[in-house]
């Protein structure tokens, strides 16, 4: 097939032409179709996610804290230390999830102390637990915001993350309480 020079001008007064019967109008209404299907196809993912991730909203707690936590911590014990906990088929109720949250993060109080030892025993768990919760409450937070904007933030999963929290607090605050234990209180 031959190119001539012009081709491109011919083709746009072609589908400009109304002795075709408007090309250009069927193109375009053609695009627009499309661009709607396009935009409902987004939407219909959207629903979808929206609907599968209300059912996970305490794994999206506990990935964010653990997120988190691994940020804060990467300095003194490298990155994603907590990584290695987001496995497949996870108990997600607010006790399992606060329990995982408080073991992985205060198992790291040892490597914590040896970065740290100009600071005592107590004063270091102290500052450990500190830092932990400040990440532990960032990471609630972002999680937050992932549900609410994803609109799943109400009822049964609302009151999970609550519940979740308020054991996680509690456990921090037990936490300082076992400094001569040298097992994992959890």
């Amino acid at each position: 097939m031959e190119i001539k020079p012009n081709f491109g001008q011919q083709v746009s007064e072609l589908a400009r032409s109304d002795r075709n019967g408007g090309i250009g109008k069927t193109v375009s209404a053609a695009a627009r179709d499309g661009k709607v299907l396009k935009d409902k196809a987004i939407l219909d993912a959207s629903l979808n996610v929206s609907i599968s991730t209300g059912n996970r909203s305490l794994e999206l707690v506990y990935r964010a804290a653990v997120d988190k936590l691994n940020e804060l911590l990467a300095d003194d014990l490298g990155p994603d230390a907590l990584q290695y906990a987001i496995d497949n088929g996870l108990d997600v109720s607010p006790e399992a999830t606060a329990g995982r949250i408080l073991s992985m993060s205060t198992a790291f109080l040892p490597a914590y102390l040896e970065q740290h030892p100009e600071l005592g025993e107590d004063e270091g768990r102290a500052r450990f637990i500190d830092l932990i919760r400040g990440g532990i409450e960032q990471g609630f937070s972002e999680a937050r915001d992932i549900l609410q904007g994803l609109g799943v933030l109400e009822g049964d999963i609302a009151a999970n993350i609550d519940t979740t929290w308020e054991l996680v607090q509690q456990g921090l605050d037990d936490y300082l309480g076992h400094a001569d234990e040298a097992s994992d209180p959890f």
